[in-house]
């Protein structure tokens, strides 16, 4: 057994670590749901790497690499990894968690000895899906009833594991290699939820590129370019006949970008000689040439290739660039047996994640879904201060002409950063602290360095004592949004929990801080579609609302009214083109009084 060497910095975790794969091999382990029982008390890791004494096709193979326990199915995709470290007493235990499924909790154990509480923990392990797409502000399941995919043999991959994913789906899927017409659907077009779209490389760039010499030529990836943006129009053209026709929501995906720089130089690299700027190039194409199209989003598959680690994804170590595709078969199977030396198999030098690949896919096709339909949308984002916004307490750790204040360097900055995103969306954002008004006023300015934000930045703020629930009550009446329409951010787990027994509906966050931008700027409830103008306007008309609404108390109703100055011109609506119409289908969306149904409308569905 060949194993990679140990961790060399000396601390708790990295000895505990040591001593359990030295001693994995040398022992029988219990191993099972660390909710229930056991399903093995005998489980060996044999030197081969293979696992016996336990007979199900999950559990075959183990190895470990970077000093971390994997453990691979029958097919030799990875089912489990090492997460938690357990030692006590001299027993040890390892918590394992899948890839596939975040809630999956396996324990192995020492057999004969039972296992307490974890003193040593790794860091936790997010799979692809959960990183990328977070889910912390769903409220309603998305189910889809059925789908086309449309695309080559990356589209074979998700086809197959969508299946296992989401089995109550019908995937339709179509094997698109060339622009020529589709088949007939199976069934009609209004029985799709979405389509998702994957054009394959090879035949954009075409097979000219695997002869090198040709890249020398200053005009040959020009050519190559050019023609590579007629093939994607084509295909485009053929692949969305269904979006054209009746409106289907369509996802597309981008091309992978390949691993290395692919030129003949160092001098060439990131010139107009490099295949991989040509295909950087070409995924700027299909982004443009989407905005041509109505219901039509890009799916960045690039991006999810990137954080995974392409090694783990792109074939294009094996097989040649314009390939695109993802490595898993076992090759040698392929191999003449009269080799001098045996080829190993592929996982002992190439680990494949090309299921955490689809896994993420498919997580992004339901995010991006989730955004376009406007489920569980959040207009407005409320902020606790201490602890929150910033690191420590305004009253006590800012004081003047004491040094060592709080830093702001890493998370505030962040969730600076986040507000303003929010904002750019059009999403509200307010705050909501009990603290002293005048204080925080005061020495709002040595708290918040570098000054990236303001007190002014936020349309309502509710700096006071009272409870909060009644503030943020108080707030959705002002921005005349409902409870489940926000989120409020806090640090106090006791704030939080009066916060939702108050208001059900509110969506809570800010027990760690770490997690709180990514969960603000990533998730499909803060993400748009696309920006109206009354979008953009928002933030000041709910200002001027606010304000109204303070003098609407001091003024009779007539004085008011009076005072509004308000017109009224009408618009005919006559068709989707017309600048006002994203507008329309937005303000219908927001009606619920008469929406018995409660669907949300969409640009095509009017």
């Amino acid at each position: 057994m060949t194993m990679l060497s140990e961790p060399s910095q000396v601390d708790p975790a990295a000895q505990a670590k040591a001593v359990i794969l030295q001693k994995l091999a040398q022992k029988k382990w219990k191993f099972g749901p660390a909710w229930s029982e056991a399903k093995s008390h005998g489980l060996v890791f044999s030197d081969d790497g293979t696992i016996s004494n336990y007979d199900h096709p999950n559990e075959r193979f183990w190895t470990v690499r970077e000093g971390q326990l994997l453990i691979f199915d029958f097919e030799k995709q990875l089912m489990w990894f090492a997460a938690r470290y357990f030692v006590e007493n001299d027993v040890f235990s390892v918590a394992l968690k899948s890839p596939r499924d975040a809630m999956a909790e396996f324990l192995l154990t020492e057999a004969g000895e039972k296992s307490v509480a974890a003193v040593i923990e790794a860091p936790v392990a997010y799979s692809t899906a959960d990183f990328l797409f977070p889910k912390d502000l769903s409220v309603t399941p998305v189910k889809f009833g059925r789908v086309l995919l449309i695309g080559s043999c990356m589209t074979a991959l998700y086809d197959e594991h969508f299946k296992k994913i989401a089995p109550e789906t019908i995937f339709d899927y179509f094997v698109f290699n060339y622009a020529g017409a589709l088949p007939p659907l199976p069934t009609s077009v209004e029985t799709y939820d979405l389509q998702y779209v994957q054009l394959p490389l090879r035949s954009v760039l075409t097979d000219r590129i695997i002869w090198a010499a040709s890249l020398n030529d200053p005009s040959f990836l020009d050519d190559v370019l050019s023609t590579g943006y007629q093939v994607i129009d084509a295909m485009l053209e053929t692949a969305l006949q269904y979006n054209i026709s009746h409106g289907l929501l369509t996802f597309v995906s981008n091309f992978i970008v390949p691993q290395m720089t692919v030129s003949t130089s160092l001098r060439a690299r990131f010139s107009p000689f490099d295949v991989s700027g040509v295909v950087r190039k070409l995924n700027d194409y299909i982004a443009s040439s989407l905005a041509n199209y109505k219901n039509v989003y890009l799916a960045d598959v690039n991006g999810i290739a990137e954080s995974i680690g392409k090694q783990y994804v792109l074939d294009d170590m094996i097989n040649f660039y314009s390939h695109n595709g993802a490595f898993f078969r076992e090759w040698v199977g392929y191999e003449r047996p009269q080799r001098i030396e045996a080829i190993p198999p592929m996982d002992q030098f190439y680990l494949s994640k090309r299921l955490e690949l689809a896994d993420a896919v498919y997580e992004q096709i339901v995010s991006t879904y989730r955004t376009c339909r406007q489920i569980d949308q959040v207009k407005a984002v409320v902020f606790d201060l201490d602890n929150t916004l910033w690191r420590g307490q305004i009253a006590e750790d800012y004081r003047s002409g004491e040094e060592n204040w709080p830093h702001s360097d890493g998370w505030p900055l962040g969730i600076w950063e986040a507000i303003h995103h929010l904002r750019a969306r059009g999403i509200l954002v307010c705050i909501c602290s009990k603290n002293d008004f005048e204080t925080v006023q005061r020495d709002w300015a040595n708290v918040v360095q570098p000054a990236f934000i303001k007190l002014e930045d936020f349309v309502s703020v509710k700096i006071n004592w009272r409870p909060k629930a009644e503030n943020i009550l108080e707030i959705c009446e002002e921005l005349n949004i409902k409870p489940k329409s926000l989120l409020f951010v806090d640090d106090n787990p006791v704030e939080r929990a009066a916060v939702k027994a108050a208001l059900p509906d509110v969506r809570v966050i800010g027990a760690n801080p770490y997690l709180t931008r990514r969960i603000l700027l990533w998730s499909a409830e803060t993400q748009v579609t696309s920006l109206t103008d009354e979008s953009i306007k928002r933030e000041d008309m709910v200002r001027s609302q606010i304000v109204r609404e303070q003098e609407r108390k001091t003024l009779s109703r007539e004085e008011f009214l009076a005072s509004l100055g308000c017109q009224i011109e009408f618009i005919l609506i006559s068709g989707s083109d017309q600048k006002e119409f994203t507008r329309v289908v937005e303000l219908v969306n927001k009606t619920n009084q008469f929406n018995t149904t409660g669907r949300r409308w969409t640009a095509l569905r009017c």
